[in-house]
């Protein structure tokens, strides 16, 4: 199922400036660092860079193909590589989509697409865990899961038989583009929270982007949804036109969670899928990973995916860096990475992990939440509100916006002397530094945008 240059040309509607219609097209890069010989280079403009001008190291590093917008070759160029090939397109970003929607059409194989407030990225790896029991999967790698980063995943498809792919957005539209790039033959929505609620204004336009998933489903595919979110509870109450399997604790659902036993490190619970009852074990703490299990065993279900298998692979899967990563340092202090991203949902169920722990004293390091707008202070607050609630022992915040998550917290009790407020990480490593004590655990959370692996490097 290779695709040829002639094939790009058709589907893009690009011009040849030189080179082999009939060269094969296996591997793509976008960067040029990473090209190996023999792959196909697509120059991609970014907000700070050009790659359409980095065409010339693609080529020294063995690009044999080149696809590129608005540049123009030179002759000496076209004659040290003659034995290459190179494209031109109007928009190299389309047309990476379009090519990536033609390869996914070579393919008649499950595609199970994951989007949803929190919890995509694990999601996505316990799904691809459970899956890979029985079939050769391609999965999204880290959170490559834009309009780019999609695209570059279905490309990758060689021998596999099955996709599980990770679906982000942060506009109404987003999500709608990689569903019908993707095609999914299932659907999961995780939760709808306020992610994203500064741009897009309110929880319900956060549903009605996150169902644009069902907009490249195949007709007769299933959308799988966490029945206990409010918001995916009250849309499937009025839905008659999808094929929905749901999945929960708190309400009535397909796939049910009971007799839960949530420990540091692990948990365990009873499934209940109609008359079958299975033993679950999860290698991860915390209640969000019983959801994430539940879906996982939502969607083997639906794949014909033996019991066995289902629970070998929920107990073996393995977390992507930075989500709810916990080690222990030289110390004996444990360390709960989950540094990668932040909105109120995911701080809330991090805080609720955290106070089930029976360590000495429980530290949180809260960064600021990206992206909230007008709602950044109220959310903020109520992240302080959590804290709280989950007695927690020590607070430290860094930034403007987390400032109203201490705020909060010593309004409602938190003593004062054990609340710190700082402007930068290195302030907040260099108390840390004094403070830390064997059997503390710490939690660091943060948006990426506020560069919390500075603050794990230097503790753990």
């Amino acid at each position: 199922m290779d695709i040829k240059v002639k094939d790009i040309i058709k589907i893009c509607n690009a011009k040849l400036i030189f080179g082999n219609e009939e060269e094969k097209c296996k591997d793509f890069s976008k960067d040029t660092r990473e090209i190996k010989k023999g792959d196909v280079y697509i120059g991609i403009k970014g907000e700070n860079f050009n790659g359409n001008a980095l065409y010339e190291k693609a080529l020294e590093n063995g690009a044999k193909v080149c696809i590129l917008e608005n540049i123009e070759i030179p002759e000496q160029i076209k004659e040290i590589y003659k034995d290459r090939t190179i494209i031109k397109v109007e928009n190299t970003i389309k047309a990476l989509q379009e090519i990536a929607k033609y390869k996914r059409e070579l393919y008649n194989i499950p595609v199970i697409a994951v989007t949803g407030s929190v919890g995509k990225t694990s999601t996505k790896d316990i799904l691809a865990s459970v899956i890979s029991k029985e079939y050769k999967v391609l999965k999204t790698q880290g959170n490559l899961n834009n309009h780019i980063g999609l695209p570059l995943t279905i490309l990758k498809l060689k021998e596999h038989t099955a996709m599980v792919v990770e679906m982000g957005m942060s506009s109404l539209g987003e999500i709608s583009i990689l569903s019908k790039i993707a095609k999914p033959n299932i659907s999961v929505i995780t939760n709808v929270g306020t992610a994203h609620i500064g741009k897009l204004g309110s929880r319900e336009n956060i549903l009605k982007a996150k169902l644009e998933i069902l907009d490249g489903m195949d007709k007769n595919g299933t959308l799988v949804i966490n029945n206990d979110n409010d918001m995916l509870n009250n849309w499937n109450k009025n839905n008659n036109e999808y094929k929905v399997v749901t999945y929960g604790i708190k309400n009535d659902s397909d796939i049910i969670a009971k007799d839960i036993k949530l420990e540091e490190l692990y948990s365990q619970f009873t499934a209940i899928i109609e008359n079958e009852k299975l033993n679950v074990k999860v290698p991860v703490g915390g209640e969000h990973f019983v959801y994430n299990a539940l879906c996982a065993i939502a969607v083997g279900k639906l794949l014909n995916i033996k019991s066995d298998n289902i629970l070998k692979g929920i107990e073996r899967f393995e977390l992507t860096k930075n989500r709810m990563e916990i080690k222990k340092n030289k110390n004996n202090v444990t360390i709960i990475n989950d540094c990668y991203n932040a909105n109120y949902d995911s701080m809330k169920a991090s805080l609720e992990y955290l106070s089930k722990s029976n360590l000495k004293r429980k530290i949180a390091v809260l960064g600021d939440m990206l992206e909230l707008g007008n709602y950044s202070k109220q959310l903020h607050e109520k992240v302080g509100e959590e804290i709280v609630k989950n007695k927690i022992d020590i607070l430290i915040t860094v930034g403007k916006e987390a400032k109203s998550i201490l705020n909060k917290a010593t309004s409602l009790g938190l003593k004062k002397e054990n609340a710190y407020n700082f402007e930068t990480n290195e302030q907040a490593i260099n108390l840390l530094n004094k403070i830390l004590k064997p059997e503390d655990i710490v939690l660091v959370k943060a948006s990426n945008g506020m560069n919390f692996n500075k603050i794990i490097e230097k503790i753990i």
